[in-house]
């Protein structure tokens, strides 16, 4: 029997095998009770281009202090974030990797606010 991380873990890898082929770069993302992570990373190099995270100092004094960073407004504000410095870098395109989270709640906030912002996926 496979543990509910382990099980994440296999949803997540077959996405990455899908989307090594594509060869475009990825919108990767973490979730914790906590804290919500993006990064792009590049296609061919698996270089990160640009990350943004509620860890951050800047985006944690914008929530408003400790304990913001796991809910739907502040995944909101990290998707906008990695968009912005992604096309900063130059990159438009990416094909977003939820690692083997179901697309709902912060992470579709997440990729919502990506796509507003000008990343296309």
């Amino acid at each position: 029997m496979l543990t509910k991380k382990e099980q994440r873990l296999r949803r997540a890898r077959q996405t990455r095998i899908r989307i090594a082929s594509q060869g475009v770069a990825r919108l990767t993302v973490n979730r914790t009770n906590l804290h919500i992570y993006a990064s792009v990373i590049s296609g061919d190099g698996g270089k990160v281009l640009a990350t943004a995270s509620t860890a951050e100092v800047e985006v944690r004094k914008s929530l408003g202090g400790a304990g913001k960073g796991g809910n739907v407004a502040a995944a909101q504000l990290v998707g906008k974030r990695v968009a912005e410095k992604a096309k900063a870098v130059g990159v438009d395109k990416v094909a977003f990797d939820r690692s083997g989270f179901a697309y709902h709640g912060r992470v579709k906030a997440l990729a919502d606010a990506a796509r507003e912002a000008g990343l296309q996926f």
